[in-house]
Protein backbone atom coordinates (compact mmCIF):
# COMPACT_ATOMS: atom_id res chain seq x y z
CA UNK A 1 0.00 0.00 0.00
CA UNK A 2 2.81 2.41 0.91
CA UNK A 3 4.61 1.56 -2.32
CA UNK A 4 1.46 2.29 -4.32
CA UNK A 5 1.03 5.66 -2.62
CA UNK A 6 4.67 6.46 -3.15
CA UNK A 7 4.39 5.54 -6.84
CA UNK A 8 1.25 7.63 -7.31
CA UNK A 9 2.91 10.57 -5.58
CA UNK A 10 5.96 10.31 -7.83
CA UNK A 11 3.81 10.13 -10.96
CA UNK A 12 1.74 13.12 -9.81
CA UNK A 13 4.84 15.12 -8.96
CA UNK A 14 6.44 14.40 -12.33
CA UNK A 15 3.20 15.48 -14.04
CA UNK A 16 3.14 18.74 -12.07
CA UNK A 17 6.82 19.43 -12.71
CA UNK A 18 6.48 18.88 -16.46
CA UNK A 19 3.35 21.06 -16.59
CA UNK A 20 5.08 23.88 -14.72
CA UNK A 21 8.13 23.54 -16.96
CA UNK A 22 6.01 23.81 -20.11
CA UNK A 23 4.17 26.79 -18.62
CA UNK A 24 7.35 28.69 -17.81
CA UNK A 25 8.95 27.95 -21.17
CA UNK A 26 5.82 29.05 -23.06
CA UNK A 27 5.66 32.23 -20.98
CA UNK A 28 9.34 32.93 -21.65
CA UNK A 29 9.00 32.29 -25.39
CA UNK A 30 5.86 34.43 -25.62
CA UNK A 31 7.44 37.30 -23.70
CA UNK A 32 10.65 37.21 -25.73
CA UNK A 33 8.63 36.94 -28.94
CA UNK A 34 6.57 39.97 -27.96
CA UNK A 35 9.64 42.02 -27.06
CA UNK A 36 11.40 40.95 -30.27
CA UNK A 37 8.37 41.97 -32.33
CA UNK A 38 8.27 45.34 -30.59
CA UNK A 39 12.01 45.81 -31.16
CA UNK A 40 11.72 44.92 -34.85
CA UNK A 41 8.80 47.33 -35.16
CA UNK A 42 10.91 50.13 -33.65
CA UNK A 43 13.75 49.22 -36.01
CA UNK A 44 11.38 49.40 -38.97
CA UNK A 45 10.11 52.78 -37.76
CA UNK A 46 13.68 54.06 -37.59
CA UNK A 47 14.32 52.87 -41.13
CA UNK A 48 11.25 54.77 -42.29
CA UNK A 49 12.30 57.99 -40.52
CA UNK A 50 14.82 59.08 -43.16
CA UNK A 51 13.59 62.37 -44.66
CA UNK A 52 14.24 63.35 -48.27
CA UNK A 53 13.77 66.96 -49.42
CA UNK A 54 12.87 67.52 -53.08
CA UNK A 55 13.25 71.23 -53.86
CA UNK A 56 11.41 72.64 -56.87
CA UNK A 57 12.26 75.47 -59.23
CA UNK A 58 10.44 78.79 -58.73
CA UNK A 59 8.78 78.95 -62.15
CA UNK A 60 6.50 75.93 -61.76
CA UNK A 61 2.75 76.17 -62.24
CA UNK A 62 0.25 74.38 -60.03
CA UNK A 63 -0.30 71.77 -62.78
CA UNK A 64 3.42 71.05 -63.07
CA UNK A 65 3.76 70.75 -59.32
CA UNK A 66 0.79 68.37 -59.21
CA UNK A 67 2.39 66.29 -61.97
CA UNK A 68 5.61 66.00 -59.96
CA UNK A 69 3.64 64.94 -56.90
CA UNK A 70 1.84 62.27 -58.96
CA UNK A 71 5.15 60.89 -60.20
CA UNK A 72 6.52 60.81 -56.67
CA UNK A 73 3.43 59.03 -55.38
CA UNK A 74 3.94 56.31 -58.00
CA UNK A 75 7.31 55.35 -56.51
CA UNK A 76 7.11 52.25 -54.30
CA UNK A 77 9.95 53.34 -52.00
CA UNK A 78 8.18 56.59 -51.00
CA UNK A 79 5.98 56.23 -47.92
CA UNK A 80 4.63 59.78 -47.41
CA UNK A 81 4.66 63.05 -49.36
CA UNK A 82 4.11 66.49 -47.86
CA UNK A 83 4.30 69.79 -49.73
CA UNK A 84 6.08 72.70 -48.06
CA UNK A 85 5.80 76.16 -49.64
CA UNK A 86 8.58 78.74 -49.55
CA UNK A 87 6.30 81.17 -47.71
CA UNK A 88 5.62 78.66 -44.94
CA UNK A 89 9.33 77.97 -44.59
CA UNK A 90 10.07 81.70 -44.28
CA UNK A 91 7.60 81.97 -41.40
CA UNK A 92 9.30 79.15 -39.51
CA UNK A 93 10.56 80.38 -36.14
CA UNK A 94 13.75 78.33 -36.29
CA UNK A 95 14.63 79.78 -39.67
CA UNK A 96 14.10 83.36 -38.46
CA UNK A 97 16.36 82.79 -35.45
CA UNK A 98 19.26 82.62 -37.89
CA UNK A 99 18.93 86.39 -38.47
CA UNK A 100 19.42 89.19 -36.01
CA UNK A 101 16.70 91.27 -37.66
CA UNK A 102 13.52 90.63 -39.52
CA UNK A 103 13.91 88.35 -42.50
CA UNK A 104 12.86 90.99 -45.02
CA UNK A 105 15.46 93.48 -43.72
CA UNK A 106 18.36 91.10 -44.29
CA UNK A 107 17.58 89.62 -47.71
CA UNK A 108 15.86 91.33 -50.62
CA UNK A 109 13.76 88.26 -51.40
CA UNK A 110 12.91 84.86 -50.05
CA UNK A 111 15.77 82.52 -51.08
CA UNK A 112 13.90 79.38 -50.15
CA UNK A 113 12.25 77.04 -52.63
CA UNK A 114 9.01 75.13 -52.63
CA UNK A 115 9.67 71.50 -51.78
CA UNK A 116 8.21 68.08 -51.17
CA UNK A 117 9.21 66.42 -47.90
CA UNK A 118 9.35 62.65 -48.35
CA UNK A 119 9.78 59.68 -46.05
CA UNK A 120 10.93 56.35 -47.43
CA UNK A 121 9.77 52.81 -46.72
CA UNK A 122 11.91 50.19 -44.97
CA UNK A 123 12.78 48.77 -48.41
CA UNK A 124 15.03 51.82 -48.87
CA UNK A 125 17.59 49.97 -46.75
CA UNK A 126 18.83 48.62 -50.09
CA UNK A 127 21.34 51.29 -51.09
CA UNK A 128 21.10 50.47 -54.81
CA UNK A 129 17.32 50.94 -54.79
CA UNK A 130 17.67 54.15 -52.79
CA UNK A 131 20.26 55.57 -55.17
CA UNK A 132 18.10 54.66 -58.17
CA UNK A 133 15.15 56.47 -56.57
CA UNK A 134 17.16 59.62 -55.84
CA UNK A 135 18.52 59.62 -59.40
CA UNK A 136 15.03 59.18 -60.86
CA UNK A 137 13.68 62.08 -58.78
CA UNK A 138 16.56 64.35 -59.81
CA UNK A 139 15.73 63.72 -63.49
CA UNK A 140 12.12 64.88 -63.09
CA UNK A 141 11.62 68.23 -64.91
CA UNK A 142 11.09 71.02 -62.40
CA UNK A 143 13.18 69.49 -59.63
CA UNK A 144 15.99 71.79 -58.55
CA UNK A 145 17.80 69.45 -56.15
CA UNK A 146 17.29 66.44 -53.93
CA UNK A 147 18.91 66.25 -50.52
CA UNK A 148 18.92 63.72 -47.70
CA UNK A 149 21.40 62.57 -45.02
CA UNK A 150 23.05 59.82 -47.05
CA UNK A 151 25.72 58.86 -44.50
CA UNK A 152 23.23 58.85 -41.64
CA UNK A 153 20.87 56.67 -43.68
CA UNK A 154 23.62 54.18 -44.52
CA UNK A 155 24.74 53.90 -40.91
CA UNK A 156 21.18 53.63 -39.63
CA UNK A 157 20.22 50.88 -42.06
CA UNK A 158 23.46 48.98 -41.35
CA UNK A 159 22.91 49.21 -37.58
CA UNK A 160 19.27 48.16 -37.82
CA UNK A 161 20.20 45.17 -40.01
CA UNK A 162 22.75 44.03 -37.40
CA UNK A 163 20.24 44.45 -34.58
CA UNK A 164 17.63 42.47 -36.52
CA UNK A 165 20.12 39.66 -37.16
CA UNK A 166 21.13 39.52 -33.48
CA UNK A 167 17.48 39.39 -32.38
CA UNK A 168 16.66 36.59 -34.82
CA UNK A 169 19.71 34.56 -33.76
CA UNK A 170 18.92 35.13 -30.08
CA UNK A 171 15.29 34.14 -30.54
CA UNK A 172 16.23 31.04 -32.54
CA UNK A 173 18.81 29.95 -29.96
CA UNK A 174 16.34 30.46 -27.12
CA UNK A 175 13.70 28.45 -28.97
CA UNK A 176 16.07 25.53 -29.58
CA UNK A 177 17.33 25.51 -25.98
CA UNK A 178 13.77 25.66 -24.63
CA UNK A 179 12.62 22.80 -26.84
CA UNK A 180 15.58 20.65 -25.74
CA UNK A 181 14.82 21.31 -22.06
CA UNK A 182 11.13 20.53 -22.56
CA UNK A 183 11.96 17.36 -24.45
CA UNK A 184 14.15 16.15 -21.59
CA UNK A 185 11.52 17.08 -18.99
CA UNK A 186 8.74 15.19 -20.79
CA UNK A 187 11.08 12.27 -21.49
CA UNK A 188 11.85 12.00 -17.76
CA UNK A 189 8.11 12.07 -16.97
CA UNK A 190 7.52 9.18 -19.38
CA UNK A 191 10.66 7.46 -18.08
CA UNK A 192 9.11 7.32 -14.60
CA UNK A 193 6.22 5.29 -16.10
CA UNK A 194 8.34 2.87 -18.10
CA UNK A 195 7.50 -0.12 -15.85
CA UNK A 196 3.78 0.54 -16.24
CA UNK A 197 4.24 0.67 -20.02
CA UNK A 198 6.17 -2.60 -19.94
CA UNK A 199 3.52 -4.28 -17.78
CA UNK A 200 0.81 -3.29 -20.26
CA UNK A 201 2.91 -4.75 -23.07
CA UNK A 202 3.36 -8.03 -21.19
CA UNK A 203 -0.40 -8.50 -20.76
CA UNK A 204 -0.90 -8.07 -24.51
CA UNK A 205 -1.95 -4.41 -24.85
CA UNK A 206 -1.49 -2.98 -28.35
CA UNK A 207 0.76 -0.03 -29.06
CA UNK A 208 -2.05 2.49 -29.54
CA UNK A 209 -3.97 1.16 -26.53
CA UNK A 210 -0.92 1.95 -24.42
CA UNK A 211 -0.25 5.34 -25.99
CA UNK A 212 -3.83 6.66 -26.06
CA UNK A 213 -4.23 7.57 -22.33
CA UNK A 214 -0.76 9.10 -22.23
CA UNK A 215 -1.44 11.23 -25.31
CA UNK A 216 -4.79 12.38 -23.93
CA UNK A 217 -3.08 13.32 -20.69
CA UNK A 218 -0.34 15.18 -22.60
CA UNK A 219 -2.92 17.20 -24.57
CA UNK A 220 -4.68 18.13 -21.34
CA UNK A 221 -1.32 19.03 -19.86
CA UNK A 222 -0.50 21.20 -22.90
CA UNK A 223 -3.82 23.04 -22.65
CA UNK A 224 -3.33 23.66 -18.92
CA UNK A 225 0.23 24.87 -19.47
CA UNK A 226 -0.84 27.09 -22.38
CA UNK A 227 -3.68 28.66 -20.39
CA UNK A 228 -1.43 29.21 -17.37
CA UNK A 229 1.28 30.76 -19.55
CA UNK A 230 -1.32 32.98 -21.25
CA UNK A 231 -2.57 34.20 -17.88
CA UNK A 232 0.98 34.99 -16.74
CA UNK A 233 1.68 36.81 -20.00
CA UNK A 234 -1.59 38.78 -19.82
CA UNK A 235 -0.77 39.73 -16.23
CA UNK A 236 2.71 40.87 -17.26
CA UNK A 237 1.32 42.97 -20.12
CA UNK A 238 -1.31 44.46 -17.81
CA UNK A 239 1.39 45.42 -15.29
CA UNK A 240 3.49 46.90 -18.09
CA UNK A 241 0.50 48.89 -19.31
CA UNK A 242 -0.12 50.21 -15.81
CA UNK A 243 3.51 51.32 -15.54
CA UNK A 244 3.82 52.65 -19.10
CA UNK A 245 0.32 53.35 -20.50
CA UNK A 246 1.70 54.42 -23.87
CA UNK A 247 3.41 51.09 -24.44
CA UNK A 248 0.30 49.00 -25.15
CA UNK A 249 -1.88 50.51 -27.86
CA UNK A 250 -4.96 49.25 -29.65
CA UNK A 251 -2.69 48.17 -32.50
CA UNK A 252 -0.88 45.86 -30.07
CA UNK A 253 -4.04 44.08 -28.88
CA UNK A 254 -4.28 41.94 -32.01
CA UNK A 255 -0.63 40.92 -31.65
CA UNK A 256 -1.11 40.06 -27.97
CA UNK A 257 -4.17 37.94 -28.83
CA UNK A 258 -2.12 36.03 -31.41
CA UNK A 259 0.60 35.37 -28.84
CA UNK A 260 -1.94 34.12 -26.29
CA UNK A 261 -3.49 31.77 -28.85
CA UNK A 262 -0.01 30.66 -29.93
CA UNK A 263 0.87 29.77 -26.32
CA UNK A 264 -2.11 27.45 -25.97
CA UNK A 265 -1.59 25.86 -29.38
CA UNK A 266 2.15 25.61 -28.74
CA UNK A 267 1.54 23.93 -25.39
CA UNK A 268 -0.64 21.26 -27.02
CA UNK A 269 1.78 20.65 -29.91
CA UNK A 270 4.92 20.58 -27.78
CA UNK A 271 3.45 18.33 -25.11
CA UNK A 272 1.78 16.02 -27.62
CA UNK A 273 4.72 15.63 -29.99
CA UNK A 274 7.38 15.16 -27.30
CA UNK A 275 5.15 12.73 -25.39
CA UNK A 276 4.53 10.75 -28.57
CA UNK A 277 8.27 10.59 -29.31
CA UNK A 278 9.14 9.43 -25.78
CA UNK A 279 6.29 6.90 -25.68
CA UNK A 280 7.19 5.48 -29.05
CA UNK A 281 10.70 4.79 -27.80
CA UNK A 282 9.62 2.88 -24.67
CA UNK A 283 6.71 1.06 -26.32
CA UNK A 284 8.99 -0.28 -29.03
CA UNK A 285 11.79 -1.11 -26.58
CA UNK A 286 12.30 -4.72 -25.59
CA UNK A 287 11.39 -5.61 -22.00
CA UNK A 288 14.90 -6.67 -21.02
CA UNK A 289 16.31 -3.29 -22.11
CA UNK A 290 13.74 -1.31 -20.10
CA UNK A 291 15.14 -2.78 -16.87
CA UNK A 292 18.62 -1.66 -17.85
CA UNK A 293 17.65 2.04 -17.56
Amino acid sequence: MKDDKRLKRKVRNSYIVSTVSITLVLFLLGSVGYLMTAALKVARTLQESIAVTVELTNDLSDEQRAEIETRLAAEDLIATIEFSSREAKAEDAEFRKMFGAEFEEVLPENPLLDSFELTLTAASADQALRDDLIGAIERIPGVERVSYPAQVADRLHATVSKIRLVLILFGGALLIISLILLSNTIRLAIFSKRYLINTMKLVGATKWFIMKPFLKSSITQGVLAGVAASLLFALAVYGLNEAVPEFVTFAEIEKIACILAGMILGGVLISGLFTFAALNKFVNMKSNKIYLY
